[in-house]
């Protein structure tokens, strides 16, 4: 952590040219000691990235940034808020630090925190950057955060792990076992020390496989961000032994959406099945997650289209977790009887469909964008049909 860069004179240097190319500026010149340049650019890079991710440190004088592999991981601001919801009691260990994020919303829950970091220089960094966003209540471990734990010695109401997904080569991995530290291995660690802990990992991992390799799981949280799952939260509880919630959450500026239901349930749900009514229904993408497909219709009075199609219909209008559609016309899957609805703008999907979007758009000449949204889907007839909507 170079000290120089907090200077206001390089702070103002860094705010102005956010938004320009690192190249120009190198070819310009940048007005400062040469050893300040290559950390320069990275505090530039840094605060364009984090910009819509970050709003808080994005917007706040004097923040620090890490080399920018280290923002890859992090939490949104979103996502973080979210976390620290979940939590209660008063102390929390986050064996595996990273920049931060999560730390500072969870320092607004708890008494008292300890943050561990292998890293030094991000540990400094980020030890800079809680006291410039105000945060008190912590205790910087340099150091790898197993050990740390093991030395400390204590009990904690929660442990928070976010297991790194890089390999030795810095090759991108998701799987438990090849993300360090290895949680699988230390589960039982973590829960001598911690009544609680709540491990973040990667969207990627299969939800079945993942509850045969964790213990304990109280609950899992499937969360999305406008429709695109970020993380996966498996909160693990001590002596925990029942069926574990399973909810599913999609934030985005007009209205959370959440569904949740205990993972017993799906062994035994059955969908009934109906052609399309009135209204038409898409999961958001945390739902279609969770594979809940044949449960929705016994918790939303709806009815699946096909059984393997994943889009619901009803006669009368429910609340749902994911977009609403006023089903206006359904078409049997022909250009000819699609060429007389003389439609030539809209929003197209595919459930259930053996040909792409892109090759359907060349095939019934249909441009990207307007207020017709267009389902591609096979209904249980097995034929395949376009059902023409408008959304609500």
């Amino acid at each position: 952590m170079k000290k120089a860069i907090l200077e206001s004179e390089v702070q103002r240097y860094i705010s102005a040219n956010e938004n320009s190319n690192p190249n120009d500026l190198v070819l310009k010149g940048i007005p400062f000691e040469q050893e300040l340049h290559a950390v320069i650019l990275d505090q530039i890079k840094a605060k364009k990235k984090i910009r819509e991710k970050l709003p808080s440190w994005h917007g706040s004088a004097g923040i620090y940034y890490p080399p920018p592999v280290h923002l890859e991981q992090s939490s949104s601001e979103q996502t973080a808020r979210y976390k620290a919801e979940l939590i209660d009691g008063k102390t929390l260990i986050d064996i595996t630090g990273g920049f931060g994020v999560d730390l500072h919303y969870f320092a607004k829950k708890m008494t008292s925190l300890w943050y561990c970091e292998q890293n030094e220089d991000l540990a400094n960094i980020v030890a800079h950057n809680a006291k410039t966003l105000g945060d008190g209540n912590l205790h910087f471990k340099q150091g790898n955060g197993i050990e740390i734990l093991k030395t400390l010695d204590q009990q904690f109401d929660w442990l928070y792990v976010d297991p790194s997904r890089r390999s030795q080569n810095r090759q991108k991995v998701f799987l438990l076992k090849d993300c360090s530290p290895n949680v699988q291995t230390f589960q039982r660690l973590f829960l001598k020390y911690a009544r609680n802990a709540l491990i973040k990992t990667s969207p990627l991992l299969d939800l079945k496989k993942t509850l045969q390799d964790l213990k304990n799981v109280k609950a899992v949280h499937i969360v999305a961000v406008n429709n695109e799952v970020k993380e996966l939260l498996w909160h693990l509880e001590r002596d925990f032994s029942d069926s574990p919630l399973i909810r599913t959450i999609n934030l985005n500026k007009r209205k959370d959406q959440t569904f949740e239901f205990q993972m017993s349930e799906i062994s035994n749900a059955k969908a009934s099945l109906a052609s399309p009514i009135h209204y038409l229904y898409e999961p958001n993408s945390a739902v279609l997650k969770s594979g809940a497909f044949d449960l929705i219709p016994q918790k939303f009075d709806v009815f699946k289209l096909h059984k393997h199609s994943h889009l619901y219909t009803s006669e009368n209008l429910v609340e749902f977790p994911g977009r609403r559609f006023i089903i206006d016309k359904v078409l049997p899957f022909n250009k000819k009887e699609f060429a007389k609805e003389g439609i030539r703008k809209a929003n197209i999907t595919t459930r259930n469909f053996p040909i792409s979007v892109s090759d359907i758009r060349k095939k019934l000449k249909v441009k990207d964008g307007g207020d017709l949204y267009l389902f591609f889907t096979t209904l249980q007839d097995g034929k395949k049909y376009i059902i023409i909507c408008s959304k609500i």
